[in-house]
């Protein structure tokens, strides 16, 4: 059971769900329907957990080379390619149902081309071409999307602000751990940026660049009435904070300095959206 648990890759899923589960809140109009953030958490979660599984499944063999995958249920011998599956096709058909019945068709659409563009068109490119991490973010940021639909039946600009945010925060966090593990997607064949250019120049000026992009992006929330001064100063700070991670890494190209810009956003999204929580609310 815990191989299978392993296959859905849990600690993503979470951050999934907490970008849903921001949508959601942005969406809803008058008192919270527990009972609709519940499906539409619940179908998210199926979905992102069949998406990652189907995803190990597609790259098994790409995983058995790389140090930091080989011990990942299939090529670990856990679990055999055949029930992965089995097992990734059942909890996308249960995610979708659950959205389109428990939620509503927007919601459900939307969660089929997060699925269909990650993993038949973002896994197979990611052994062909750097920029499937371009395409990538497209599906990574639907999540606030999802539950944004759920809540509201529709997107207007404030759920696509929510999108922005996530599009961006993805390069820094996903080209940190490109070069991380550079030589690990080199023995697999996986043309991450870091692979392809190995002197790291380009990685840390995407990097630097997604970070300074993010920082306008990450304001808009404030000036589009969806929160107030509070975020406005919350987001500034953060901002700086994931920048300066960046700057340092684009100054001193080391494994050290990506690490940095790694826990940066990974501190960073948490951060943002509970100053998105406390100010939108005036919890405070």
């Amino acid at each position: 059971m815990r191989s299978y648990l392993d296959l859905t890759k849990p600690r993503i899923t979470w951050l999934i769900l907490m970008s849903t589960g921001i949508g959601y809140f942005f969406g809803h109009q008058g008192s919270v329907d527990f009972l609709l953030l519940f499906n539409c958490l619940l179908g998210t979660a199926l979905i992102a957990s069949g998406t990652a599984t189907l995803n190990q499944w597609y790259e098994h063999d790409a995983d058995a080379k790389m140090n930091r995958t080989s011990q990942r249920p299939i090529p670990a011998g856990k679990v055999t390619p055949r029930n992965a599956l089995l097992f990734g096709i059942a909890l996308l058909v249960a995610g979708e149902l659950q959205l389109g019945w428990g939620v509503n068709p927007l919601t459900a659409w939307l969660g089929l081309f997060t699925v269909a563009s990650y993993l038949c068109l973002y896994t197979p490119m990611k052994q062909r071409t750097w920029w499937s991490t371009t395409v990538g973010a497209f599906p990574g940021a639907m999540p606030p999307l999802l539950g944004f639909a759920a809540a509201r039946g529709v997107l207007t600009i404030d759920a696509w602000i929510l999108f922005a945010i996530i599009f961006l925060w993805q390069f820094p966090h996903f080209y940190a751990i490109a070069w991380m593990y550079r030589d690990d997607y080199a023995k697999a064949g996986i043309q991450m940026l870091p692979v392809v250019e190995p002197d790291g120049a380009s990685t840390s000026r995407q990097i630097l660049g997604f970070a300074l992009a993010l920082i306008p992006i990450s304001l808009l929330p404030s000036f589009f009435n969806m929160t107030g001064n509070l975020y406005l100063a919350a987001a500034l700070v953060l901002g700086g904070f994931f920048l300066n991670s960046a700057a340092r890494l684009s100054r001193d190209r080391t494994s050290l300095n990506a690490r940095g810009v790694l826990k940066a956003s990974v501190m960073y999204l948490p951060l943002l959206y509970l100053a998105l929580i406390i100010d939108s609310y005036k919890l405070f």
